[in-house]
């Protein structure tokens, strides 16, 4: 069935002042046609893991514009965000705190029979180590890019 043509209008969104002032490259465009998801890219970055990068920052903005539009507060938004994806690819959604690790117990040395005996030191029990956070640094698409030739492990 064909839509009236008030209704088959695609609802673009304006392009910002800054890129008409200055130029730039679109890298991705998503719309919903009928609820389905339609998304353009552009192969704009050497490595996927630079998308990650794209992605977080989509993320953070996303949540200020919640935090602006709405009654959430800009960590309310994100954690919303962050769960809702986080589930949709697949990973576990935990609600509570990690465990706090164990703290160390400094023993008083036992009385040594031997006098030339070191009493062993208890071991301490360190934190368990967090990821380091990478430091998203501002990715600047020059244009549309050719794949690189060549095997892949020599990018």
């Amino acid at each position: 069935m064909r839509r009236p043509p008030d209704e088959a209008l695609y609802h673009a969104l304006p392009i910002a002042e800054e890129a008409l002032a200055n130029g730039g490259v679109e890298i991705l465009r998503a719309g919903l046609i009928d609820d389905e998801l339609f998304v353009t890219a552009r192969h704009a970055f050497d490595t996927p893991a630079t998308w990650g990068e794209v992605l977080a920052e989509i993320t953070r903005k996303l949540a200020q514009i919640y935090a602006l539009e709405t009654d959430l507060s800009e960590a309310e938004a994100l954690a919303e965000i962050e769960a809702a994806y986080a589930a949709d690819l697949g990973a576990t959604v935990v609600d509570e705190e990690p465990p706090k690790p164990a703290r160390s117990r400094q023993v008083a040395a036992p009385k040594a029979a031997k006098p030339k005996a070191a009493a062993a030191k208890p071991k301490a029990v360190e934190a368990p180590a967090r990821p380091a956070r990478r430091t998203a640094a501002r990715t600047k698409a020059t244009g549309p890019r050719k794949p690189t030739q060549g095997p892949r492990g020599k990018r």
